[in-house]
């Protein structure tokens, strides 16, 4: 696969319509929402991300085409995280909103995306990536190191819809 017909750049808070536009198309292409969901979470997300791009306590990437479109992106949020014995980093990174235009799959991009994402957090000592794998995208991040683990979850009732 030559992915070196693309590059790769880091967004800015300019590109927020961006990464809110491919979010959408993530749910979307994996069926996991309504409509009604999809809008509700849409606007929610668009009021949450200019903050946390501007205090680059959410990164983005990007890959881009000859022609300058974006084709691809991932995105980093970094959460503030309790030190652990096997882990003394003040953040974990979560990976999210990974998206490539249709067009475009299946050459290697949401990879290097993901192999610049994971040489950032090295860099900045984040020790800790974690991420929701969709079925599609399981392989890809179980060949990168990603493992499932032994974590749970409890999804709580909105009040007044109990």
């Amino acid at each position: 696969m030559d992915t070196g017909l693309f590059s790769i750049r880091l967004a800015t808070p300019s590109d927020a319509g961006t990464i809110c536009m491919h979010r959408r198309a993530m749910f979307q292409d994996m069926r996991s929402t309504t409509p009604e969901q999809a809008q509700a979470g849409d606007a929610a997300f668009q009021r949450w991300l200019p903050d946390r791009l501007a205090d680059d306590e959410y990164r983005a990437w990007f890959a881009m085409n000859a022609r300058g479109e974006v084709v691809a992106g991932v995105g980093l949020w970094l959460i503030p995280w309790a030190p652990s014995p096997d882990d003394q980093s003040p953040l974990r990174g979560y990976v999210m909103n990974v998206y490539t235009r249709p067009e475009c799959r299946r050459q290697g991009l949401a990879r290097r995306l993901m192999n610049t994402l994971i040489e950032w957090c090295c860099q900045q000592n984040i020790r800790l990536v974690v991420l929701h794998a969709s079925k599609d995208g399981r392989a890809l991040y179980e060949s990168l190191g990603f493992r499932q683990t032994n974590e749970m979850r409890l999804q709580l009732a909105e009040e007044g819809n109990e």
